[in-house]
């Protein structure tokens, strides 16, 4: 019978409980659940548990996270910079769904603790920021830049307002890896499949007007991995922060690799 182990230092143990914040409100008190990791310790990852006073901070995740930092755990670690839900530099598990920290409103998570974790099967850095190497390789790989032959003009490459529309729904992403890391197919080949938000952008590098390289593109993807593995579980639509359906994306791909055949 096939034994199967988790990784060293994997499993979660008790984590550490904070006193709550001296002279607050217990009614403006909001428990958060965190996951904590330090590579440095040799120590299993744990779920510290903190007390966020909400009168005393702004209303989103984020805001919880930072007033903890400053307040209670400075050695607490996540990523942030934007805070507008543009980076997607915040990204990770709330309450069980891929999403950003910074548009997530911590009065959306249901009553009791608000539960945070990394983005799922990723390596974890520390604490809440996992190692996105893979993830940004892949993107690398389907070479997100304008690929052209024809003489460079002396302004810009001319677009109608009709080819721009083509790639709404593509462009916006923000390469949070919510979607990726939110699906299936990603969490078990994701040596080799580039997953919803790489394949996303390819399609839309695909679909430009301006870009000379449609035929090589597609060569790019011709693999049973690379771009196969999808299996439209839709996961990816459901997590992107955005609103973008990746899925569509890749079925555009599919099919576009289905008419250059006939």
């Amino acid at each position: 019978m096939v034994e199967f182990a988790l990784p060293k230092n994997s499993r979660i143990s008790g984590g550490k409980t904070w006193p709550k914040p001296a002279g607050a409100d217990d009614s403006k008190l909001r428990e958060y659940n965190i996951y904590r990791w330090n590579p440095d310790d040799g120590k299993n990852p744990s779920i510290d548990t903190y007390y966020v006073n909400t009168a005393d901070c702004g209303p989103m995740v984020l805001d919880g996270l930072i007033w903890i930092k400053n307040n209670i755990d400075p050695s607490l670690t996540f990523r942030r910079s934007c805070r507008e839900g543009v980076c997607g530099s915040c990204a990770m598990n709330i309450d069980g769904a891929n999403t950003l920290a910074c548009t997530k409103d911590m009065h959306d998570v249901d009553a009791g603790a608000v539960k945070i974790n990394p983005l799922p099967h990723q390596p974890v850095v520390k604490d809440l920021v996992p190692d996105l190497t893979n993830f940004y390789a892949q993107y690398a790989s389907i070479e997100p830049w304008l690929h052209t032959t024809s003489p460079t003009p002396q302004k810009e490459w001319r677009q109608s307002p009709e080819d721009r529309a083509k790639l709404d729904g593509l462009y916006e992403c923000i390469l949070c890896a919510c979607c990726s890391t939110s699906c299936p197919s990603y969490w078990w080949n994701s040596e080799r499949f580039l997953g919803p938000a790489a394949l996303l952008q390819a399609d839309r590098w695909v679909k430009d007007s301006r870009d000379e390289a449609t035929g090589e593109r597609l060569d790019n993807l011709e693999d049973p991995f690379r771009l196969y593995r999808c299996h439209t579980i839709m996961n990816c639509a459901k997590a992107c922060p955005k609103g973008l359906n990746p899925s569509e994306a890749i079925a555009d791909l599919k099919l576009k690799m289905v008419e250059r055949q006939v």
